[in-house]
């Protein structure tokens, strides 16, 4: 991801990858999914005595194996997590918790209706419920195996709660719904809750042991809301590859996250530093870190992003213990405290350990980085089982983006198993449908993509293409030969390698894709 030609073309093997059903719905489902960035013993055992018996799974609320399974509950982080119509938004009154509740204004044949894909467990028993105001306001479930449920409420004045006990079969999970009635006034919604139990841990078993694997982690919605549900990313160059050469205050507010390209590797096992390029610095006339720290402040100022990238195709960076994690994790704090990044963006090309890298990572979000951002490639991403796969799902709860990079990859497999060639919106389509029906929500999955014909080595496309897969992806329109069966209108956006390739191409990256992410649902 630095130059051209320093990273080759390859073609990758046809990897046969198992289909997950987590977040997979039923063609008949026709539900739009957009996942931005809230007992007593006796009665329990004997209840648990019968379920048993049916083969069910008691979920008791308020035990410790019980949770809210819901992403952003409450709308404080406007309706990320959500797929939403027109009609439906988040608002700061009336609310029954917290800042933020969801208002719903029904309009003509649009009856404000919010939706969220959730993975459960099969065989198990949930309790979906929500703090509804208004008339007619509707609170449902789909996707049980065992019929669909719903309730609703003729109206009222203030807050009142709304509740559907089900089941689930075999179905590997549920989408969950609330909305009005046509031809009502406005409607709110606050404190949405599914308690029951995640997705279950895997387990594997080898030479005789078995292996537990946690696969997945309960999310909490978008972890830094205050980005655009759309969003552009581009990487700024610490380095002259033959790119324009430009200071970061040079960067359009047509970029919404800005990773600076590169941290590098230090003697200290898993430790990363960051110095300006000398000679960047000369070509700029004299770049100094003071200016470069007061440009940080300068994008953010203007409501941009500034993350720092580490690896990139030359890097070396290992993070395959925990004491390696820890000195990344202390490093990365350091670099934001110094510079005053907004977080990190992961860009390891030569392997990950999605164990210690999780630890790392867990440390800096604690610590501030609120921005965690991935830049796999596309052999990466193909199936659930790969090291960055598997690393995006283990932090999923504190995951910003995973811009992958579908270039410089030759043919890959899609989600329906079928091959496609880069270059192509199929390919697009078909590869980031793997990560969308395999654990990801769609405000965590990007298109990265070169901004011009020299910014990679094979893989390019024009920038209509990428405009083309995101409105396939989000609307179902502008597809190629490869239509999925569902759409997901909050996929997050694109991402370009880089932002001085494309300042080398008069802007056409950032002026064609950034206007028509603004169009999105």
């Amino acid at each position: 991801m630095v130059t051209p030609l320093d990273k080759p073309q390859w073609s990758s093997p046809f990897f046969e990858w198992p289909t997950s059903p987590v977040l997979g719905l039923a063609a008949e489902d026709n539900v739009e999914v957009d996942v931005v960035p809230r007992t007593r013993r006796a009665l329990g055992a004997a209840l648990a005595g019968l379920l048993a018996i049916a083969g069910l799974t008691l979920v008791v609320a308020g035990s410790a194996s019980a949770a809210n399974l819901v992403v952003n509950p409450g709308f404080e982080g406007g309706t990320s997590g959500w797929t939403c119509t027109a009609a439906a938004t988040a608002v700061t009154t009336p609310k029954r918790s917290g800042t933020h509740a969801m208002a719903g204004t029904p309009a003509g044949q649009d009856n404000a209706r919010c939706s969220q894909t959730i993975a459960v467990q099969a065989n198990t028993a949930y309790k979906l419920s929500a703090w509804v105001q208004g008339s007619y306001v509707y609170l449902g479930v789909t996707g049980t195996g065992s019929g669909d449920k719903s309730t609703w409420t003729p109206g009222s004045t203030g807050f009142s709660q709304l509740a559907v006990d089900f089941t689930t079969g075999a179905t590997g999970s549920v989408t969950i719904y609330v909305h009005g009635w046509y031809g009502q006034p406005t409607f709110y919604v606050d404190d949405v809750s599914l308690d029951g139990p995640g997705t279950p841990p895997t387990s594997t078993t080898t030479t005789g042991r078995t292996t537990t694997t946690t696969t997945t982690t309960t999310t909490t919605g978008n972890p830094n809301p205050t980005l655009p549900k759309h969003a552009l990313t581009g990487y700024w160059h610490n380095f002259d590859n033959g790119a324009r050469v430009l200071k970061l205050a040079d960067v359009p507010t047509t970029y919404d996250i800005v990773a600076i390209a590169f941290a590098d590797a230090t003697t200290t096992p898993g430790a990363v530093a960051f110095n300006l390029d000398p000679t960047l610095s000369g070509k700029l006339g004299g770049y100094t870190d003071a200016q470069f720290k007061a440009d940080v402040r300068t994008l953010q100022n203007r409501g941009q992003k500034v993350v720092i990238s580490v690896g990139g195709e030359r890097g070396t960076i290992s993070v395959g213990n925990s004491t390696a994690a820890t000195n990344f994790a202390n490093s990365v704090k350091t670099l934001i405290a110094n510079y005053g990044f907004d977080g990190v963006d992961i860009d390891l090309e030569n392997g990950v350990n999605a164990t210690y890298m999780a630890q790392a990572l867990r440390a800096i979000h604690a610590g501030g980085g609120r921005v965690i951002a991935m830049a796999p490639q596309t052999i990466d991403m193909q199936s659930t089982g790969q090291e960055y796969f598997k690393l995006a799902l283990a932090v999923k709860d504190i995951l910003t983006v995973v811009n992958t990079q579908y270039y410089n990859s030759g043919s890959m497999l899609g989600c329906d198993q079928k091959v496609y060639a880069q270059g192509t919106v199929d390919f697009l389509v078909a590869l980031a449908c793997i990560q969308l029906r395999n654990g990801l929500r769609p405000d965590q999955v990007g298109l990265g993509l070169p901004a011009s014909p020299s910014g990679a080595g094979g893989g390019y496309q024009s920038p209509a293409n990428v405009n083309a897969a995101l409105n396939c992806l989000a609307r179902g329109t502008n597809c190629g030969s490869f239509k999925p069966a569902q759409t997901w209108p909050g996929i997050r956006g694109a991402m370009t390698w880089s932002i001085n390739w494309d300042a080398s191409n008069n802007w056409q990256f950032a002026n064609t894709v950034a206007p028509h992410l603004d169009t999105l649902p």
